[in-house]
């Protein structure tokens, strides 16, 4: 890939990245549940995005394989976001942003599996220096243990999309916008599917939002979903799974940041923050040179 290519792909990742950084807020700021929160941010996202592509003229028919594979990827994104504010939920914003940004470890061990290839051992050394800068940056206290768990297990669902995302860009050759379109309506459906079991089960948990919550479910759907996720798809076509998900772990800075200004999660940055920063964006830049040197 041209150097100029390579840059380009980088800024636009590391953009998505920032706004990224931001949907820890907004999982603090509605008090909805976990999965009916999602089910509103990617029902207006569907909305936003099919609006854009008809205005566009980029709206066309899509094959059915192609379509249940993009759907089926949607899915996975729609379980992946349950996770991700459910850990928000039970913990705080700096608990769920550190946990998710273990993908990139996960990535490294799963890759291989999936694509049948052999382990990378410097992924795997990259991905560990960037586990400790997260580690560091917040200590995860057992107090947390179910926002930790859902957390974890977040992540791991991000790096199967990942991983299968950039298989189903290949096969089916559709842009990124396209494929983003089905795979947030594969995703609204099959939460569509789980809404029933969720109420049933959880009785107590609000589901309908206030006024307020409303303009900000159409901010997240829009703003905070289509952007980066156009962006980081932009990527993936580009650069590898673990390069995407390495990078990402720069939004536990932005989310833990945001996350003190705004409601005082942490009282006091100390030394263990900066030190934890500067492993993460060594990770990150470890890896962005290695890539730049193979290209």
């Amino acid at each position: 890939m041209p150097a100029k290519d390579t840059t380009r792909t980088f800024v636009l990742l590391h953009l998505a990245v920032f706004l990224a950084g931001w949907t820890g807020v907004f999982g603090r700021i509605i008090s909805l549940g976990g999965l009916p929160l999602v089910w509103y941010r990617i029902l207006f996202g569907v909305i936003t995005l099919a609006i854009v592509l008809a205005l566009m003229r980029r709206l066309h028919k899509v094959r059915v394989p192609a379509l249940l594979s993009m759907a089926g990827c949607g899915a996975l994104l729609a379980l992946h976001w349950v996770f991700f504010f459910a850990s928000i939920q039970a913990a705080n914003i700096s608990v769920g942003v550190a946990c998710v940004a273990t993908s990139c470890f996960f990535t490294a061990l799963l890759h291989p599996l999936f694509n049948r290839t052999r382990v990378d051992w410097k992924e795997i050394l990259i991905s560990f220096l960037s586990i400790a800068g997260v580690l560091l940056v917040f200590s995860l206290d057992i107090r947390y243990r179910v926002g930790i768990a859902l957390g974890l297990l977040s992540a791991a669902l991000y790096s199967v999309f990942a991983i299968l995302n950039v298989k189903v860009a290949s096969q089916t050759g559709e842009d990124s916008a396209t494929m983003l379109l089905w795979e947030l309506v594969g995703g609204v459906l099959f939460l569509t599917l789980c809404l029933p079991f969720h109420a049933r089960l959880l009785p107590d948990v609000p589901i309908v939002p206030t006024a307020r919550e409303l303009v900000w479910l159409l901010l997240l759907g829009s703003v905070f979903t289509i952007l980066p996720f156009l962006f980081q798809l932009q990527a993936l076509r580009k650069l590898s799974a673990f390069t995407v998900n390495l990078t990402y772990n720069l939004e536990p800075i932005y989310s833990i940041a945001l996350a003190a200004l705004l409601f005082d999660e942490i009282h006091e940055v100390g030394l263990s923050f900066w030190l934890g920063l500067l492993l993460i964006i060594l990770s990150v830049l470890l890896q962005t040179l290695r890539i730049r040197n193979k290209g």
